[in-house]
């Protein structure tokens, strides 16, 4: 029996998906399917370097109409994408390979759920929907129309700066408080939910800087939370975080007062990292890459000029929460290479005791980011001191 069954009442056409994972300003990377391969999803991607062999970014001029709208070129090879990430151990597909389940009445077409088009996770899920949910948006606000908000934009402040600072003055691993509404795994964590007033609890409590949940569907976040807050006075660097797929998602972000996004290696192939972290340092954006496990460590290690790395000790696929994870990740030859870089570690998850605190800081990390433990207290200022086992405001 077909999986696939349409009945449609106008001819349609079909095309190539979209490779929207991919994104570049004309001229910094492009894809070719090799005249000679031995798979047929085999494709070569190729990209500009610099006489240091690194990935440019072309500075933005004014002079150009095109360069002025910001555009990035998309291909229409979205059929390999699926296959490039899974050459990287990404397990993550972007979107459905079968395309999403269509239950049209009036035109009608169908296509039957089956194994092809049903998300395995729960992360999958989210980055399918947000796939939608991105497309939406920029045709509604084009790059062209973010370039001119970007103008109005408060000025990206320091996100590394202040959490170094943060840790030099406590001798504790600096804080990176969440302002967290609900997430898939534990519901609404808290019913009470008034983003600015936790954004100025946490800031009064010692918080170097504060994530901000940008996620509406699964999370009860949005990038208005992030605006109100950096409208409200609040000085703490804000991390935005949301699930990017999409390099205009960085643009938005920026728009917002985000002076720092989340980029998941579980979710981005390398290109795509490499790309955004360029993005990130054209804009005056911090970039805070994520890993949960060893091949993604290697893979995020891999990259020049990384200079946060979050340990997420929560499975994103499971949910499953591991305070160990952060201790294997840094010990032997990767820890070293943390060290010699210079780059700062962030553990992500599980964090709920002064005992959590003081053990991944032995393993490593100077920054911990903390949601859930903190903003379900009824003064998340106070809930800061109890995570820390004493008061770190200043």
């Amino acid at each position: 029996m077909e999986a696939f069954v349409s009945f449609q009442a106008i001819p349609s056409v079909s095309r190539l998906p979209k490779f929207s994972f991919l994104k570049s300003t004309p001229g910094i990377s492009s894809l070719s399917l090799p005249s000679h391969s031995s798979s047929p999803f085999a494709i070569r991607a190729q990209q500009m370097e610099s006489k240091d062999g690194s990935a440019t970014v072309t500075p933005i001029s004014e002079d150009s109409e095109s360069e002025n709208s910001l555009e990035i070129k998309e291909w229409e090879v979205g059929m390999f994408q699926n296959e490039v990430a899974a050459s990287q151990g990404i397990r993550i597909r972007r979107r459905p390979p079968t395309g999403a389940p269509l239950h049209y009445v009036g035109p009608f077409e169908f296509r039957l759920q089956n194994e092809g088009n049903t998300p395995r996770n729960i992360l999958e899920e989210i980055v399918w929907h947000k796939d939608t949910e991105v497309s939406q948006l920029k045709e509604r606000k084009p790059l062209s129309a973010l370039k001119k908000a970007m103008e109005n934009a408060p000025p990206a402040r320091d996100f590394v700066g202040a959490l170094k600072a943060a840790h030099l003055r406590t001798g504790l691993p600096a804080l990176i408080a969440e302002v967290k509404k609900a997430s898939p795994s534990r519901g609404v964590i808290r019913e009470n939910f008034d983003p600015v007033e936790i954004a100025r609890a946490y800031e009064k409590g010692g918080a170097a800087c504060l994530s901000v949940l940008a996620d509406e569907k699964y999370f009860q976040g949005s990038f208005e939370n992030i605006e109100a807050i950096r409208n409200a006075g609040v000085k703490c660097p804000l991390l935005c975080k949301e699930f990017i797929i999409d390099a205009w998602q960085i643009y938005y972000a920026r728009t917002k007062g985000a002076d720092a996004i989340l980029l998941i290696a579980a979710v981005l192939p390398d290109l795509d990292i490499k790309y955004m972290t360029k993005i990130c340092k054209l804009l005056g954006l911090a970039a805070l890459v994520e890993v949960h496990d060893e091949r993604e460590m290697d893979r995020v290690l891999g990259i020049e000029g990384i200079e946060l790395i979050g340990i997420n000790n929560r499975n994103l696929e499971t949910f499953e929460v591991d305070t160990s994870n952060t201790k294997r990740l840094l010990e032997g030859k990767r820890g070293d290479l943390i060290h010699e870089r210079g780059i700062i570690v962030v553990g992500e998850s599980g964090l709920f005791t002064p005992d959590d605190i003081a053990y991944v800081q032995e393993a490593g990390v100077k920054v911990v980011l903390v949601g859930e433990s903190i903003v379900k207290q009824e003064d998340p200022g106070k809930g800061i001191a109890k995570l820390f086992g004493k008061d770190i405001s200043l």
